[in-house]
């Protein structure tokens, strides 16, 4: 109570305003991270136009994503990968964990038949658990 019923000209009077300078500096900074961390994230992406759906279920936990882009160039977790290679590393996933899930993700161009060729190849190599990607209509 001494610090605010002291007297006007004695410098210990009641905190009046709030200095609000510093919570701004950290709310630029912070804002200029994330940013500068979105730009990051989109930059690292492939760019596939997927088809659309109304009825699409909740997101999976994925442990292997496989896309096919619209030139048929297929990808296993973001990397150029060809077919053979592709087997081999649903075999290396079966083996590390029997209960491994894929998502097909295939740009709207891309045939029926390649995204079946790929869930035909998962199934072979015995990943039961998949699910075709797909972007829900606004």
């Amino acid at each position: 109570m001494a610090g605010t019923l002291g007297k006007p000209g004695a410098g210990h009077g009641a905190i009046v305003g709030i200095n609000v300078t510093p919570m701004v500096d950290v709310v630029l900074v912070l804002l200029v991270i994330m940013m500068v961390s979105a730009t990051y994230i989109v930059s690292q992406s492939l760019k596939v136009e997927l088809p659309k759906a109304a009825s699409s279920n909740e997101a999976v936990q994925s442990i292997a994503a496989v896309t096919i882009a619209k030139g048929g160039a297929i990808y296993y977790n973001q990397q150029p990968i060809s077919e053979p290679d592709l087997i081999q590393k649903f075999k290396e996933g079966i083996a590390a964990n029997e209960d491994m899930s894929l998502i097909v993700s295939a740009d709207a161009a891309v045939a029926h038949g390649q995204v079946v060729h790929v869930i035909d190849l998962a199934k072979l190599e015995g990943i039961l658990k998949f699910a075709i990607n797909v972007e829900p209509v606004k």
